[in-house]
Parts: C-alpha cells; sequence; structure tokens
C-alpha cells in the first residue's frame, strides 16, 4: 500500500462521514491540438472527469495522461494545466469545490480541508466503474445551470454521490494499460544507462513490441527509445556541470559505449558539442530571480540554480528545467526565499546575481553564500542591466554582440508592422476578476510602444500606468487593435468568458473586427533582455493575421 492510499483508505475510514463537499461550479470542457488550458493558479479544489480523446494533465511539476478510466485532483494553491493531443478533441468535465469540517474545539467552526493529510486526494486516481462518473457529471451540469434553489441544491446533493462513487471505488491497482506504461517509462528513467530494448519494455508493459512501439507514441506523444535517448542526453547535461568526469566517462555512463556517437547525437539534441556545452557550465551562477535568468541567456550562460515553476516562469521552466540542476521555488519568492537560501548553501554557486529590491536580510544571508550583485531595477534600463551582468561575469563583449543583433532584429519587425499596422492604434487592457484596466509597464513601454513604434490609444503623462476603466471608455477610446492580459486563476477566467459574451464588448470597434487578441503574462511582464527578444517576435506573430480572442 503506497502512501496515496493508505492516506485514502484513512480519510474513508475517519473523516468521509464528517466531510463536506460544496461545489463551487461545474464546466465542460472541449479542446483540440493547440486550444490548451494554460498553467493557471487555483484556490478551490479542482476535480478533472475525462469523458473522450487523449491529453496531459501538467499539476506543479508533475505530469499525467489523462484518461477514462481515473479521476483528477489538483489541491488548492497550486497551478495546473492541460494540453490536449492534437490528433484528438479532448473532452471533460472540470468541477471547483471546496471540502470542509466541523472542527472538534469549543467554537464548533468549519475548517477548510488543503492540506494533503486531510484530503488526500491529489493527481491520478484509478477508479473502477468509471463508466457512471460521466453521467453523475452529465446530471450535475444540468441542475447547475437551472435557476431554482432547488434544483441547485439537489447538484450539491448529487456532487456528494459523485464523491462517495469516486472514494467507494478508488483503487490502486497496476494492472491497466496506463499503468502498464507507467512501469515501463518508469524503468527508462532508473535503467538508462543500460541497453534497453523495445522487447524488454514490451514484456514489462505485458503487450506485444509492436503494440507497445503504437501504444507509446500514441500515449506519451514521443517514441519510447527517443524518451530514453532525452533521458540520457539531461542526464549527461547534469553531470557536466556537477562533476569534472571526461567526456569519454560520461558518454559511458549514460548509455553510449561510442564517445563520438554521443556527441554527434548530443549536438543535435542541443545545438552545440558537448564540449562548448561544458566549457559553458565552468562557472554555477545563481540567478535569483526571472529577470537574472533573462538576461543571463542573452549572454549564453545558463545558470546552475534559478526560480522555475510551469506557471510563475513557465518559459524557462519548460525549455531549461533540465538544464538547471538547482531549482529555486518562484512562487510567491518574498514568501519561500529562507528555504531557497538553504538551497543555494547545499549548491555552493561560484557567484549570485539577484536585484537592488532584494532585502536586506536576503541579501546578509547571499553575501555569505558567494560572492554577489545586486543589479539595479529601478535606476538602470534592461540594456545598462545586461552590460552590468556582463562586465561581472567578463562577457562585455557577448552583451554587445547581443544587443547589435537586437537592433537589427527591431528594425526588421518595425518594417514588417508598419507594414501591418499603419496608422492603427493598439490598447493593452490588463482583466482582472470582473475589472479592466488599461495597462503598460516598463517592457510594453521600452519595447512595443518606443522600439517598435507601435501607436497607443491611450494618451498618459506617464510612461507607466495601470488605469481602472469600463467596457464603455474602451469603446470611447476607439482602439484599432486589443491586446487583453488576462490574469490565468479561476475568477477572473469566469468573469472574462461572460464578458466575451456581453453586448457592450461586442460593440467595441476591435472586437467587432477580430482584432482583439489574449496575450499571456510571459514574456510581456518580465523586465530582461530574453524577454525583449520574445516581445518583438511575438508582437510580429500576433498582428500577421487575424487572432481573435
Amino acid at each position: 500500500m503506497n502512501e496515496t492510499q493508505a492516506l485514502v483508505q484513512e480519510f474513508t475510514e475517519k473523516t468521509m462521514a464528517e466531510a463536506i463537499f460544496k461545489l463551487r461550479d461545474i464546466t465542460w470542457l472541449k479542446a483540440q491540438g493547440h486550444d490548451r488550458l494554460r498553467q493557471q493558479f487555483t484556490h478551490s479544489h479542482i476535480l478533472l472527469v475525462v469523458t473522450g480523446g487523449r491529453g496531459r494533465l501538467r499539476l506543479e511539476n508533475e505530469e499525467y495522461q489523462l484518461r477514462q478510466d481515473a479521476i483528477y485532483v489538483c489541491p488548492p494553491m497550486l497551478t495546473f494545466g492541460i494540453v490536449p493531443d492534437s490528433a484528438d478533441h479532448l473532452e471533460m468535465y472540470m468541477l471547483r469545490f471546496d471540502v470542509f469540517m466541523e472542527t472538534r474545539d469549543r467554537h464548533r467552526r468549519f475548517q477548510a480541508l488543503r492540506e494533503k493529510h486531510l484530503f488526500p486526494f491529489r493527481g491520478e486516481i484509478s477508479v473502477q466503474s468509471a463508466g457512471q462518473l460521466p453521467v453523475y457529471c452529465d446530471l450535475i451540469q444540468n441542475l447547475w445551470k437551472q435557476e431554482t434553489a432547488l434544483d441547485r441544491f439537489r447538484g450539491q446533493h448529487t456532487f456528494q454521490e459523485l464523491w462517495y462513487h469516486i472514494v467507494k471505488h478508488a483503487h490502486f491497482s497496476a494492472t491497466d494499460s496506463g499503468m502498464a506504461l507507467e512501469r515501463a517509462r518508469a524503468h527508462m528513467e532508473e535503467h538508462y544507462s543500460e541497453n534497453v530494448t523495445i522487447e524488454q519494455l514490451a514484456r514489462i508493459a505485458e503487450v506485444s513490441p509492436k503494440y507497445f512501439v503504437d501504444l507509446y507514441k500514441k500515449t506519451y506523444g514521443i517514441s519510447a527509445m527517443d524518451y530514453l535517448a532525452e533521458l540520457r542526453i539531461s542526464r549527461a547535461k547534469q553531470m557536466m556541470v556537477q562533476s569534472h568526469a571526461k567526456l569519454r566517462d560520461i558518454a559511458h555512463q549514460v548509455g553510449y559505449n561510442d564517445e563520438f556517437y554521443f556527441s554527434r547525437k548530443f549536438k543535435k539534441a542541443v545545438g552545440v558539442s558537448p564540449t562548448l556545452y561544458m566549457k559553458s557550465r565552468q562557472r554555477k551562477i545563481a540567478a535569483y530571480g526571472s529577470t537574472i535568468i533573462g538576461n543571463l541567456m542573452a549572454l549564453k550562460m545558463i545558470p546552475y540554480a534559478a526560480p522555475l515553476h510551469p506557471k510563475w516562469t513557465a518559459y524557462y521552466h519548460h525549455t531549461y528545467r533540465n538544464d538547471i540542476p538547482v531549482h529555486l521555488s518562484a512562487f510567491r519568492i518574498n514568501q519561500n526565499w529562507k528555504a531557497n537560501i538553504e538551497l543555494l548553501r547545499d549548491a555552493k554557486p561560484d557567484v549570485i546575481i539577484g536585484l537592488d529590491e532584494t532585502s536586506l536580510q536576503e541579501q546578509q544571508q547571499l553575501n555569505e553564500i558567494a560572492p554577489t550583485l545586486y543589479v539595479p531595477f529601478e535606476e538602470q534600463g534592461w540594456k545598462e542591466q545586461l552590460q552590468l551582468m556582463a562586465d561581472f561575469l567578463g562577457e562585455s563583449v557577448e552583451a554587445h554582440h547581443w544587443l547589435c543583433e537586437y537592433e537589427k532584429k527591431v528594425k526588421r519587425a518595425q518594417a514588417k508592422l508598419q507594414h501591418v499596422l499603419g496608422e492603427e492604434t493598439v490598447l493593452i487592457v490588463r482583466v482582472l476578476k470582473n475589472q479592466l484596466y488599461v495597462h503598460c509597464n516598463r517592457s510594453m513601454n521600452e519595447v512595443f510602444y518606443q522600439d517598435l513604434q507601435v501607436k497607443s490609444a491611450f494618451e498618459s503623462q506617464q510612461k507607466v500606468y495601470d488605469q481602472l476603466v469600463t467596457v464603455q471608455d474602451l469603446a470611447a477610446l476607439k482602439p484599432d487593435r486589443l491586446l487583453l492580459l488576462v490574469c490565468q486563476e479561476a475568477e477572473t477566467l469566469e468573469c472574462f468568458q461572460a464578458l466575451k459574451a456581453s453586448g457592450p464588448w461586442q460593440e467595441i470597434e476591435a472586437v467587432r473586427n477580430n482584432r482583439a487578441h489574449v496575450i499571456k503574462s510571459d514574456p510581456w511582464r518580465e523586465y530582461s533582455a530574453t524577454a525583449h527578444e520574445r516581445i518583438v517576435e511575438e508582437s510580429v506573430r500576433l498582428f500577421s493575421g487575424d487572432r481573435p480572442c
């Protein structure tokens, strides 16, 4: 019996009778290919019930292949995102809910069950008789849409019945094909340095080799042998950073007898030879903030330690999580700084680079770990910040070269945008809960409006602003194009859906002409060289054709 199973059993035996499940809302989702549900933060529990298709769920740093014979639970105060397979429509119910239990103290209050030991359902839970789950969800959704309080009360009652079915039929056996594939995948992760064959993996999954090849590729979107190669390259990168082993020894330790064949595979996967990669990783640089990561990447330097998270630093997490050995917390970093300090003490970096906004208490402890540079954030622009870091690291020539290339890229982008936009005006709007703000941060001002010379529909004495407006105000400003920065959390997303369906919103000229584009906080809210280069690229993509929100 594993830990989750033990906690579920304890919850069932001791707590279930006293728990109160309260449904917040239920949504039926249908997506295909690029229609992904971006990584978003949740204040409540999330229950996912798949009714058709295939896709993947990322729960913080864990990833699950979505199946119809299981349920998926995301606890509060975490992030989750969903990516459907391109070949199939992914269909599922998403239910937001809270769990309460009456306290036993003299006040007799209701306590929300948020911690794992109190409400142990998290991630994937296989369910026998899973075919009944969509039936419950259909009924709950129909009742939830009704206007009468009695019908909605019955919907809450049916939600209780749904959880009764889940808890009663939850099981943890590894007999289904999904778990069998997971066993094969786990075998590769543990024995990547050995001579792993398809025949061997198929025996572990208890299927024929041909069926295993097809099933693995369809389930994970990558062949088993390609995944094995990724594991080996990833492990080789870690060894290159963490030791001074010879290339021949590293090749042998990750499963390649021929170091020249390994070098070819490595260069094809990474883009540079193993020798150049090791040279670039000789110094252990700790990036104490996402802005620092973005500037280091412009200098072609991958940090040894950095804040990584699938939502808060999505681009760096997706692109470099296997290249950065030490993952600092990126979630509300001001709250988790003590844990980050301990990670850096253990990592023993050669240098640390942070922002001068870092608290004096943090600075004092960082200074004890390694030589530290604090980059002035408000007093210097991003180009000066990049040059300061480059001088500190002895990479001034690289910084000059990168800035020259950036200027060339900006000029090419200016010409393209001028051809597409002409005299059209653009307005950036931030959406938070049921509020709208005309928005411009430092990156938007310096890159979008100044470097790219895009015309704003909003006149302001301030270069950076965040002004509350109404839908009527937006209509009166008459922007030719709208860029919408929508906060990725449940209440805002729900309000935004309602806003898009409203008459006043549909009457805004930019919306009516399919000139409203949703943009991501990454890279638009990061003040760094790499983020600004990506804003230039994203701007050209945004305005190259119709992309209605």
